[in-house]
């Protein structure tokens, strides 16, 4: 996959992230983009060492599912570190 189709399956990937999680998240695009990103990596490394799948390609289902569960992940705990932070101020 390129470089450029990774950070649209990012930008994507969270923007569906956010969608699927209940709550409000915040952050706009640029904070979708990088936690999508960071979510595909995740995605990816724990689907690669768990499971012993990667990335197929952009229009593959396998990368498109990977990406969404990383992206879950990280505003998961992206969540849990902003509301703790927003606690205590």
């Amino acid at each position: 996959m390129s470089f450029l189709g990774f950070i649209l399956l990012g930008l994507i990937c969270g923007a569906i992230a956010k969608a699927i999680l209940p709550g409000r998240q915040g952050g706009g695009w640029i904070a979708t983009l990088i936690l999508g990103v960071i979510g595909a990596l995740l995605g990816g490394w724990l689907g690669g060492l768990i499971f012993h799948v990667g990335y197929n390609g952009f229009f593959s289902i396998q990368s498109w599912i990977i990406a969404i569960v990383g992206s879950i992940i990280v505003l998961l705990i992206w969540g849990a570190i902003t509301r703790r932070s927003g606690s205590r101020a």
